[in-house]
């Protein structure tokens, strides 16, 4: 005949080992890891779709700033709580690192492409050169190209094709690439220099017609990302960074209509 207190024991036993596997998860999810990471406005729904993709991997939580680079930058600069930065360009990363702020070596993560686009589908030709030299917008929305590098894209080639005299007093200007392409799309300006990336991520309704700027007629638009001091030994920073180059990540920035970094190939 057994011991009636072996079956207590048991119970008391399975009862104790519940209390710590709960104890476990709950200290596994209190100390899951969760970086900001500050995003040029291009890449921004890019980075949303990013960062779920790493939540889902790793369990750790992005939560994504997006503004114009220039205005990030200074914001850095300022000390905003950012982990990471994911800029449009190559310049102000390297203005972190040489300041001490960027914890190491930037790295480019995607370069982009400029396109002038219209919602309208019959607005914008194939040739969308000619199309400008006829000179017949009245209005064209660029970003600002002082604060983004899109903005400094578009200008060089309007510039290339010797009409930037033309448009210049016909510009309306957004602040960043997402407000360049806000206004078009609320009909402040019939066309204007967007990110091609924009284009593939808005509704059918808005598609309209639009013309791949060669890239030969600007300066290539690499967009560097760092890591911040402050997201130095920060898992989440650090491992979303990593994810830029994995095989998800390489994949999700070429579906969104950027060259992805070399690291992919």
């Amino acid at each position: 005949m057994k011991p009636r207190f072996s079956r207590r024991l048991t119970r008391q036993t399975l009862s104790l080992l519940a209390c710590l596997v709960i104890a476990i998860a709950g200290a596994v999810s209190a100390h899951a890891a969760e970086a900001t990471i500050a995003v040029a406005a291009n890449f921004a729904s890019t980075a949303d779709k990013l960062a779920k993709a790493f939540k889902a991997e790793s369990g750790e939580t992005v939560v994504i700033a997006n503004g114009s680079t220039g205005q990030i930058y200074a914001q850095i600069q300022q000390g905003a709580p950012f982990d990471a930065f994911l800029a449009a360009d190559q310049a102000r990363p390297a203005l972190l690192q040489k300041d001490g702020t960027a914890a190491r070596a930037p790295f480019t993560y995607a370069t982009g492409r400029l396109a002038l686009w219209s919602p309208d589908p019959a607005t914008i030709p194939e040739d969308g050169a000619a199309f400008l030299s006829l000179a017949e917008l009245e209005r064209i929305s660029i970003a600002n190209p002082k604060l983004a590098p899109y903005g400094v894209a578009a200008k060089e080639s309007l510039t290339a094709l010797g009409l930037w005299q033309t448009y210049e007093k016909r510009i309306v200007m957004g602040q960043n690439i997402a407000q360049a392409f806000q206004i078009v799309a609320a009909g402040g300006a019939p066309a204007g220099f967007v990110a091609l990336s924009q284009l593939l991520a808005a509704p059918d309704s808005l598609r309209g017609s639009h013309w791949p700027v060669p890239a030969n007629l600007h300066t290539p638009i690499r967009q560097d990302a760092v890591l911040l001091k402050r997201g130095a030994n920060n898992p989440a920073a650090e491992g979303f960074l990593a994810f830029l180059t994995s095989p998800a990540g390489c994949a999700t920035i070429r579906e969104a209509g950027y060259q992805p970094p070399d690291a992919c190939k």
